[in-house]
């Protein structure tokens, strides 16, 4: 996606101020942003419980491949565990090879056995 820094910063404080995510932020010499991981809840009607959405996990360039991902995963896991939920859950591209390297090395699981779809409105408007 085109960078919108203006519709982010919005778009993020928005989410916060209605309880709708969670955010962690990686900090390194109390001032340096290393990284983040945004996490919305979703609920399951089949499971009886909530889950997580892991919809955000970005780590400056300079700072990947250091752990940070993987300590701000061990925070979205927390949170799960903290709340009682059934797990997390995310997406991410087939050919990302990086980001599913690192989802298999932190105990994420593939999920051969269901597809997902979406449907957006703005396919069907520009029909």
């Amino acid at each position: 996606m085109k960078s919108d820094i203006h519709g982010a910063v919005k778009f993020l404080e928005d989410r916060l101020a209605n309880n709708q995510s969670v955010v962690y932020i990686s900090i390194i010499n109390e001032k340096t942003i290393t990284g983040f991981v945004q996490l919305y809840p979703v609920f399951s009607s089949t499971r009886v419980r909530r889950l997580w959405l892991l919809n955000d996990l970005f780590v400056n360039e300079e700072y990947r491949g250091q752990g940070y991902a993987e300590a701000l995963i061990a925070k979205g896991k927390e949170l799960a565990m903290a709340t009682e939920s059934c797990g997390l859950i995310l997406e991410t591209g087939k050919l990302n090879d990086a980001a599913n390297d690192l989802y298999l090395k932190t105990g994420w699981m593939l999920d051969n056995e269901h597809n997902y779809y979406s449907w957006e409105i703005s396919a069907q408007v520009n029909r």
